[in-house]
């Protein structure tokens, strides 16, 4: 009798323990919700209580775009706002890059990068405050002006995750860097900063994270493993010949008709040299020669980007573009001093993001995020980034992932969808725009990535 009493004490002793525990186990996750929740209500009370102002940085970058190496206006805005927040700022790094940073503790050293430049584009969206600017290149010819690649908004998300890191400075402990870099557009401006002595003044970080705007609607987010951008290459080549009057070509070497071959026979290498299988392209995006129509010019220049994920394949693509001109030159039985001659610029290498930083990172969006979409099995696209090169060659071994923010307004995505148009516009178009709610949309993504990444 007293066996069998003993035996159901125990029992009830182990139920009443499971029930506990179990308890306990609620609790915490009842308790880990409110805190992912708390967070994201902070998160979302702040960046909606600054979105005015935001928006009004915003639109006054948009109307005042500067093209690579000439962002004065820009990096001094930004320089600006991070001094009066409280960060050791650093300027005219690289010429026009600026740097801050702000020590929170011991902890990891996390780095925030956002780019700055805008590009020769004329602004056809018909906004309120639609970029009217020009600027006089080097060669003296005026071009219009445009943020058509969201660098505009960028700096404004740098500006408001800055703001948002102060104010929850008791909820991470560690070093936070921002970088505002120039020259993003023409592959120069994060390797420019790091010759410019960028570690002297800041530490390497252990991550590196960055945000781009993408034409797809606000609330969507795209954060992949691998790769995610291709690598790029750039180069100038300048057919040579002998000039004459547009009646006589027999008595002239016209190098407008080499460079048009040329630009015809790069795509034989595309389709013929290079595996089908493997992400490739050659583009021609600038042709300049001569200057009225009855005089065949003396030169021809074209500017070349390729772009590709495979090492091996941007050498093919740069030595085909060489034999393709040799062969013209040959063909055009030019002599060997007329030979085209080709200027290379800065080659970056694909973007690949770091598996554990993307799924750590995935992980605090599902739970801290509500209105995020985030996007899955995205392919990688063609465009490319300088963006690694803040940290690709330094002694230390940091991560980084660089993520793409839905930007266009919902109901012109939904509208071109009913079309069969996924994007309603894309980046360098020049009705490239980025809805407004985007910007505390963007602000939100930043300062949640900034904070798991302390953890």
């Amino acid at each position: 009798m007293q066996h069998n009493l003993l035996k159901q004490l125990l029992v009830a002793l182990s139920v009443a323990q499971l029930f506990s525990v179990g308890a306990d186990a609620q609790s915490k996750k009842n308790k880990n919700k409110s805190e992912d929740a708390s967070q994201y209500f902070l998160l979302k009370q702040l960046a909606d209580a600054d979105s005015l102002r935001l928006v009004e940085i915003y639109k006054d970058l948009h109307q005042h775009p500067e093209l690579a190496f000439t962002e004065t206006r820009t990096a001094a805005i930004v320089a600006k706002e991070l001094k009066d927040l409280g960060y050791e700022v650093f300027t005219g790094i690289g010429k026009t890059g600026v740097a801050a940073i702000l020590r929170n503790g011991d902890g990891p050293t996390v780095m925030y990068r956002s780019d700055m430049d805008a590009l020769p584009v004329k602004e056809t969206t018909d906004l309120p405050y639609t970029s009217r600017a020009t600027t006089k290149k080097e060669d003296g010819t005026i071009v219009p002006l445009m943020h058509a690649c969201g660098h505009d908004a960028h700096v404004t998300w740098l500006i408001g995750v800055a703001k948002m890191m102060i104010a929850t400075k008791d909820k991470w402990h560690g070093t936070l860097v921002f970088v505002a870099q120039p020259a993003e557009e023409v592959i120069g401006g994060a390797d420019a900063m790091v010759k410019d002595k960028l570690y002297d003044k800041v530490p390497l970080p252990d991550y590196l994270f960055g945000m781009h705007t993408a034409a797809y609607a606000v609330g969507y987010v795209d954060n992949s493993a691998g790769y995610r951008m291709a690598g790029s290459t750039g180069m100038e080549v300048t057919f040579h010949g002998v000039g004459g009057h547009g009646s006589a070509p027999h008595l002239a070497k016209d190098p407008v008709i080499m460079a048009a071959t040329a630009i015809l026979d790069y795509q034989t290498i595309v389709s013929r040299s290079v595996s089908a299988l493997n992400p490739h392209v050659i583009t021609v995006g600038s042709v300049d020669a001569g200057t009225v129509a009855n005089v065949i010019p003396d030169k021809a220049v074209l500017k070349i980007t390729t772009r590709w994920y495979d090492a091996r394949d941007r050498d093919i693509m740069t030595n085909g573009i060489n034999r393709v001109d040799s062969g013209i030159a040959l063909m055009n039985n030019l002599p060997i001093d007329l030979y085209p001659t080709t200027k290379m610029y800065k080659s970056v290498f694909p973007v690949k993001n770091d598996t554990a930083m993307v799924e750590k990172l995935n992980k605090a969006f599902d739970k801290n995020v509500p209105t995020m979409k985030r996007l899955v099995g995205k392919p990688p696209v063609m465009g490319s980034e300088d963006f690694p090169l803040l940290i690709i060659n330094s002694k230390k071994d940091p991560v980084y992932t660089f993520i793409h923010v839905g930007t266009a307004n919902l109901e012109v995505c939904a509208k071109y969808s009913k079309e069969g148009i996924y994007y309603p516009y894309s980046n360098h178009n020049p009705n490239f725009a980025v809805d407004l709610s985007a910007i505390p949309f963007g602000t939100i993504v930043g300062t949640t990535a900034l904070l798991e990444l302390f953890k």
